[in-house]
């Protein structure tokens, strides 16, 4: 079988797939020791509340996103998101709601997850 000069070989190009999928690529973003410490405290008071019950977290090269759900079958409640590329702007952690709003978006995750971390306060 003829390869044309401007075709390419199908198993050529399924092992590049291939190779690039076992060294994945340094520039995804990702949540460090710290904030995903942080945000499974979270997540683990609101499993015990009864409120959350499953999660997701997503490495994309643009960003790090980790989806809160209330039902596996449902679309996310609540999505704490990562965006190094918004770090001089508006901050580099939000949080935004099912419908994608942005509830709170800042520079430090502590105060941008007091949106949605009810704790008791005494009055």
């Amino acid at each position: 079988m003829d390869l044309m000069s401007g075709d390419a070989d199908p198993s050529e190009t399924a092992a590049a797939e291939r190779n690039s999928a076992a060294n994945p690529a340094q520039s995804r973003v990702t949540f460090n020791r710290f904030e995903l410490n942080r945000i499974l405290n979270l997540y683990g008071r609101m499993v015990a509340d009864g409120e959350w019950r499953d999660y997701a977290i997503d490495f994309l090269k643009d960003r790090a996103v980790f989806s809160v759900f209330r039902r596996a079958s449902e679309v996310p409640i609540y999505r704490i998101e990562k965006d190094p590329r918004l770090a001089r702007k508006q901050g580099v952690y939000s949080v935004i709601s099912a419908g994608g709003l942005i509830l709170r978006r800042g520079h430090e995750l502590d105060r941008v997850l007091l949106v949605i971390d009810r704790k008791l306060a005494v009055v």
